[in-house]
């Protein structure tokens, strides 16, 4: 596979950054010097849909305030500095790059449950944190991870001087970490605060009429394709999944980082076993627990199967194959979610403080459409999508069929 594809390379610090990107680093490292000595914990908050490129900004914003840790003449010399990322896969790609930066450690890059368990023990200083999807930040207490407290932002800023966080609404998958924006400036707005708000799509080299298409699918509501949607992106919409998975493997053939992935809707059990993504012509096994230091897309073997939400969560890939599975249909130009279909029933777990049975099944279909979203904004060159519901599928290849 071409080393361009490989995650580390797109998320260096020596990537180029556009004139915003690199003013918004700037901004941050000036918001920190302004607070660094302040009375008052601070925060700064980057808002952005799925690649606006608030992973970049992060990696050379941290590499950029390990420098000056280490440079006498700074207000942050000898500051203790902290990268925090609920997502295994990607914090594998931050300390694979942490080894070849001068002054980043691996030890520097952390889960925010084990930060905040080990500062428990140690009561270390910590000046600036930075977290990277704080959308994957829990809400709650979850024993079985180890987390005794109610809330993990919560806890990470009275342990931080100065808190950096990235968060997008949309990217929220599961109940124990449900967070909205009210939610979040509720924990928050007791601070000092900053922020800055990203619109420009970087990773999909689609038209911004088509990203705003997935945006209002995966809010609920179906609209008619929009007439650029194949202008410079190879977009298609398929009326069998075999085809699209061959489709799938020939890109992958020809430029690497290329897989099928699905929403919930076939069985899945954490029991070690295969378990399959089933439709007409078409059968593949969900992927398996990544147990290597690589992530799961740059895995060659995983053309082979079918990826998740959280698999791919915050990874490009080159063209991605998405099946709807059959927890999504219409009812006019309303996107459902038939919660009787759903089966990964690990991510919507109950929560004791949402008692509104309505407002909770709201939740969880806004959850399910969140999901969706990831998964159709993975593809740089191209997007594939198979629909299980043939309604649904039916009415989308009509409209596609018009382009």
């Amino acid at each position: 596979m071409a080393n361009s594809n490989a995650a580390d390379d797109k998320l260096a610090p020596s990537k180029q950054l556009t004139a915003e990107q690199a003013e918004l680093v700037e901004r941050i490292k000036q918001f920190s010097i302004n607070h660094i000595s302040d009375d008052k914990h601070a925060v700064f908050t980057i808002y952005g849909d799925a690649g606006t490129g608030k992973s970049v900004i992060l990696s050379k914003l941290f590499y950029d305030i390990q420098q000056l840790a280490h440079d006498k003449q700074s207000p942050l010399y000898k500051s203790h500095n902290y990268f925090l990322v609920n997502h295994p896969e990607i914090l594998k790609v931050y300390k694979k790059m942490a080894g070849s930066q001068k002054n980043v450690l691996k030890k520097n890059f952390n889960r925010p449950t084990s930060f905040i368990n080990q500062n428990d023990k140690t009561h270390g200083p910590v000046d600036i944190t930075i977290i990277d999807e704080a959308h994957l930040l829990l809400s709650r207490g979850d024993h079985y991870n180890n987390f005794y407290y109610n809330n993990q932002l919560s806890e990470i800023i009275k342990r931080s001087q100065i808190t950096i966080l990235v968060f997008d609404h949309r990217q929220v998958l599961r109940t124990k970490s449900f967070w909205n924006i009210e939610r979040l400036h509720h924990i928050i707005d007791p601070y000092t605060n900053d922020e800055y708000h990203l619109t420009h799509q970087f990773r999909m080299a689609a038209s911004d009429s088509l990203v705003q298409w997935i945006n209002r699918f995966t809010d609920g509501t179906l609209t008619p394709l929009p007439k650029d949607a194949k202008k410079d992106y190879d977009f298609r919409i398929f009326d069998n999944a075999e085809e699209m998975r061959k489709l799938i493997v020939e890109k992958n053939n020809e430029v690497g980082l290329s897989r099928i992935v699905s929403t919930s809707g076939y069985p899945s059990t954490l029991d070690g076993g295969k378990h399959y993504v089933l439709e007409p012509d078409f059968k593949m096994p969900w992927d398996q627990y990544n147990y290597t230091q690589t992530p799961w897309a740059e895995i060659p073997e995983t053309i082979n199967e079918v990826g998740s939400m959280f698999t791919c969560q915050g990874f490009d890939l080159n063209y991605v194959g998405v099946i709807l599975g059959p927890i999504i249909h219409a009812e006019g130009d309303q996107i459902k979610v038939n919660l009787g279909k759903f089966t990964d029933v690990e991510s919507l777990k109950k929560r004791a403080d949402i008692t509104d049975v309505d407002e909770f099944n709201r939740i969880k279909q806004e959850l399910v459409l969140n999901s969706a979203n990831v998964l159709l904004k993975r593809g740089v060159k191209g997007l594939y999508i198979f629909i299980s519901n043939k309604d649904l599928r039916d009415k989308l290849l009509k409209d596609y069929n018009q382009l």
